[in-house]
């Protein structure tokens, strides 16, 4: 069975096809195809409140081309799910009616909690040791998602508007920020030591920089070296000699900052970098959705 999941995010807009199935008893999920094109709503959305014509007209081209791929993937269902940039612009609606009415997408428009919780139910905890606790953060380009996870069950979740394309054009208010490393600081104290689980493009990019083997543990000094290096580098110095791609190489920088601000403050040592993010939490939410179909319909 194949789904697709749309991720309109703050800076990029993905497409991710994902092949289920049932063995053994098990659910198992298998990538098989991820399109991704950058077209950072974040810029409009955060900086002027609204979508520019030239990014909805962008937008609609994505997402015709979205749908016609869809359908000769024969996908069984998709989902659309539209965070940060969208929340924040105040023709967000506007043009998510565009979008349905010229390329035939439905796209929802969903608040920080539902991302949190489409995020979790990756339920990448079902695979961790039970005897650990761990700070799961999930940076985008407009939102940052922290989920902290004790004996396999979510203590506390919380989204901030903090995020990549946000902090590049410094529009993070100094309270704001303080607050936030300061909840950071309060959630995590009982629980270490933590284990911190990323996700997110930029934080998958750094991890791949790193050399570390999947599901291999990344120790937070040598992430604080790699966020050096990067930052010893001019902008076109990491597109040139690290082969970064033009809207990954400005934006890793405050995703560096986030994660490591993240770490510092809760005193976590190591972090897992899984590879998974929203868009595959937005595959299971539509097989668990296919399953009660067939349930209903049995």
């Amino acid at each position: 069975m194949k789904f697709a999941a749309i991720d309109i995010g703050s800076n990029a807009v993905r497409l991710l096809f994902c092949n289920v199935y049932e063995e053994g008893g098990k659910t198992l999920y298998k990538k098989a195809e991820l399109i991704r094109v950058p077209i950072r709503l974040g810029e409009d959305s955060f900086l002027h409140k609204k979508i520019s014509q030239k990014k909805a007209d962008k937008l609609v081209t994505a997402m015709k081309a979205f749908k016609n791929l869809i359908d000769v993937y024969d996908a069984i269902d998709y989902r659309a799910c539209a965070t940060s940039a969208m929340r924040d612009a105040e023709n967000g609606q506007e043009v998510v009616d565009r979008v349905r009415k010229e390329a035939g997408i439905k796209i929802e428009i969903i608040d920080g909690k539902t991302e949190a919780d489409i995020i979790y139910s990756n339920h990448i905890e079902e695979h961790l040791d039970k005897n650990n606790n761990y700070l799961y953060i999930d940076i985008g380009g407009g939102s940052t998602e922290i989920t902290l996870f004790s004996k396999n069950k979510a203590v506390v979740s919380q989204s901030f508007n903090i995020g990549t394309i946000r902090m590049l054009h410094d529009q993070i208010d100094k309270e704001y920020w303080s607050n936030f490393k300061n909840w950071v600081a309060e959630i995590s104290k009982g629980y270490k030591p933590l284990i911190a689980i990323g996700s997110g493009g930029n934080i998958n990019k750094l991890f791949k920089i790193s050399g570390r083997k999947p599901n291999k543990l990344l120790p937070t000094y040598k992430l604080k070296g790699i966020y050096e290096v990067l930052e010893s580098y001019t902008y076109e110095e990491r597109i040139k000699l690290l082969g970064l791609n033009p809207d990954r190489a400005d934006v890793i920088i405050p995703a560096s900052k986030i994660l490591l601000t993240v770490l510092k403050k809760a005193e976590i040592e190591k972090i897992l970098v899984p590879q998974i993010g929203l868009s595959d939490g937005i595959v299971h939410k539509l097989y668990d959705r296919y399953k009660e179909k067939v349930i209903i319909n049995k």
